[in-house]
C-alpha cells in the first residue's frame, strides 16, 4: 500500500510540474508578446515572414473564431467547458493513471486549458498571436502556446490513454 501511494505520489507530481510549466510558458509568452513587444497596439510583428509572424488576434470563441459572435455568455460558457475539460481529465488521471507519457499529455492539456481560462478571465478573450504560413498558402489564424498545449496534450492522451495499475 505504501508503495501505490508512493507511486500515486509521484505520478501527482509530474501532472502538477507540467501542468505548471505550461500554463507559466503560456502565460509568460502572452505578457512578453502582448505587453512587452506591444502587439497589442502594434497589431503585426514580422519575426521570419512569411513562417512566423506575430499577429494580434483577440479570440473570443473557439478554434478559428467560431461562436464568437455571441456575446459575454459566450465567454462564461468556454470558461466553464474548460473547467469541465479539466476536472474530467484529473479525475481519470485519478482512476486510470497512465503511464509517464499519458501523465506528461495530460499535464499540457491542462495547462493550456488553463491558460486560455485565464485569458477570457483577465482579457475577455484568448490572446492569440504565432501566425505560420509556408509555401504560398497565406494562412490567416493566429493561436498561441496553451492552443499547441491542448493539441499536443489530446493526441498523447489517444496515444497513451492509461491503463496503469489503479490506485488502492
Amino acid at each position: 500500500m505504501a508503495q501505490a501511494q508512493a507511486e500515486q505520489g509521484r505520478a501527482a507530481t509530474l501532472l502538477a510540474r507540467v501542468t505548471v510549466g505550461v500554463f507559466m510558458f503560456d502565460q509568460l509568452t502572452k505578457i512578453w508578446v502582448v505587453h512587452v513587444l506591444d502587439l497589442a497596439n502594434r497589431l503585426v510583428i514580422d519575426v521570419a515572414p512569411p513562417f512566423l509572424v506575430f499577429k494580434m488576434a483577440w479570440n473570443h470563441g473557439i478554434n478559428f473564431g467560431l461562436f464568437s459572435n455571441h456575446g459575454d455568455a459566450t465567454r462564461w460558457i468556454l470558461i466553464a467547458v474548460a473547467l469541465g475539460i479539466v476536472l474530467f481529465v484529473l479525475v481519470w488521471m485519478r482512476r486510470d493513471p497512465p503511464g509517464k507519457l499519458g501523465l506528461i499529455s495530460a499535464g499540457f492539456l491542462i495547462g493550456g486549458a488553463l491558460g486560455n481560462i485565464v485569458d477570457r478571465l483577465v482579457y475577455g478573450a484568448v490572446a492569440d498571436f504565432l501566425n505560420m504560413s509556408c509555401c504560398g498558402i497565406d494562412n490567416p489564424f493566429a493561436f498561441n502556446v496553451a492552443d499547441i498545449a491542448i493539441f499536443v496534450g489530446a493526441l498523447g492522451l489517444v496515444l497513451f490513454p492509461g491503463g496503469g495499475k489503479k490506485p488502492s
